[in-house]
């Protein structure tokens, strides 16, 4: 049986994508930290849907996870046919004040585990000759952050890497997309604590989590590569392209900056 899994499950745009999955008919493995979260998801699925929902508690941030989630997934006898790679998280200030224990924690979680479950995964998929990798980025890959360092490092790591195999992959069946959203209306930006920078005080639009995972699955559905959210920040990360680095870091800089 045909599965979708996916990271980040509980909250924002892995909740969404969720829904959307059970929406069409497909069974779903739900992954994040909170059991108590992805059970009450399961039965909502469940309720609204018919679907089959599995929930596999895990946090991404303990390098052992990737494999116990894909034992988990043999010992269900689920066939993943869709990945994805929604967890992830960021920080907010200097880098040099920041928590470096929580800094090698988003590594770990925004690509090291992004990374080890789609080597799990992928093979199984090729295998069949089918199969959907959706790795969620953001706008921010596109250039470098001061306010944000790591994250935005890590993102252009999702779009990188997720390029790459999606070119290596053209003629097996199997698709890897890269969707890069902007600033969307999920508990991210208070977690991150930059929801008190200009980039969400100065009245720029904030997608909601429903649109955004909306647009996603779509672009994942079509196989594209690499696929940005909204008109203007499509714009934007086409612009940067053609601006000198410094200055596309610089702006970065004061979107990231605290709203005076």
């Amino acid at each position: 049986m045909a599965f979708a899994l996916i990271t980040g499950a509980s909250a924002g745009i892995g909740r969404e994508l969720a829904h959307l999955f059970a929406r069409d008919g497909h069974d779903v493995v739900l992954v994040a930290r909170s059991k108590d979260k992805l059970e009450a998801l399961a039965a909502e699925l469940r309720g609204a849907h018919g679907r089959t929902a599995h929930v596999v508690p895990a946090d991404l941030a303990d390098p052992a996870a990737p494999t116990a989630i894909f034992a988990a997934v043999e010992t269900l006898g689920a066939e993943v046919e869709f990945l994805v790679n929604n967890a992830g998280f960021g920080t907010h200030g200097p880098f040099v004040e920041l928590d470096p224990e929580r800094e090698l924690a988003m590594v770990q979680v925004n690509i090291a585990a992004l990374l080890h479950l789609s080597r799990l995964f992928l093979p199984g998929m090729v295998a069949r000759g089918r199969g959907r990798v959706l790795n969620v980025a953001s706008t921010a890959g596109f250039q470098a952050g001061p306010l944000m360092a790591t994250y935005y490092a890590t993102k252009a790591f999702v779009i990188s890497f997720s390029e790459a195999i999606a070119h290596e992959l053209e003629g097996t069946g199997v698709t890897v997309t890269a969707h890069c959203p902007g600033a969307t209306a999920t508990d991210f930006a208070q977690t991150a604590g930059n929801d008190v920078s200009r980039l969400f005080q100065g009245g720029a639009k904030v997608a909601s989590a429903r649109e955004v995972a909306e647009h996603a699955y779509h672009a994942m559905m079509r196989g594209k590569t690499l696929a940005i959210h909204g008109l203007m920040n499509r714009i934007g990360a086409f612009s940067v392209r053609l601006s000198p680095r410094a200055v596309v870091t610089s702006i970065a800089g004061r979107l990231n900056a605290r709203a005076e």
